[in-house]
């Protein structure tokens, strides 16, 4: 069995979001390219990042640390992409497709910050 980022479910649903706002953000405004665009882009990617980088620590408080960073970004993400449905950068049922995605990715996220968290409270219970 791995004990890779990749394999976590979190992590992909992550990817995949960050990989759609991506494409949905190639029809952002040109004036936007360092602003709205940049801004919920690296919002997005941070997701999946820091879900692998949490993992790749030592200890499990450093982990699930990582994952509320995580689900941080995420928020960052949704509120982003709500704007830019908003200011009209992003259509209503485009919004409605990603801001659902983002909801599924949140959902795993917070499953797995809940599974770490009663680890670590298992642990300190030792």
């Amino acid at each position: 069995m791995s004990d890779s980022y990749r394999d976590l479910v979190a992590w992909q649903k992550a990817m995949a979001l960050a990989t759609e706002v991506y494409r949905v953000t190639d029809s952002f405004p040109r004036c936007e390219i360092y602003g709205l665009t940049r801004q919920v882009r690296d919002a997005a990617l941070s997701v999946p990042s820091n879900i692998a980088e949490g993992k790749g620590r030592q200890t499990k408080r450093d982990y699930v640390q990582f994952l509320y960073r995580a689900r941080a970004s995420l928020l960052e993400t949704e509120t982003q992409l709500e704007f830019a449905r908003n200011v009209r950068f992003l259509a209503p049922d485009l919004f409605t497709a990603i801001n659902e995605q983002a909801a599924e990715a949140g959902r795993v996220l917070n499953g797995l910050i809940r599974k770490i968290q009663r680890q670590i409270d298992e642990d300190s219970k030792s």
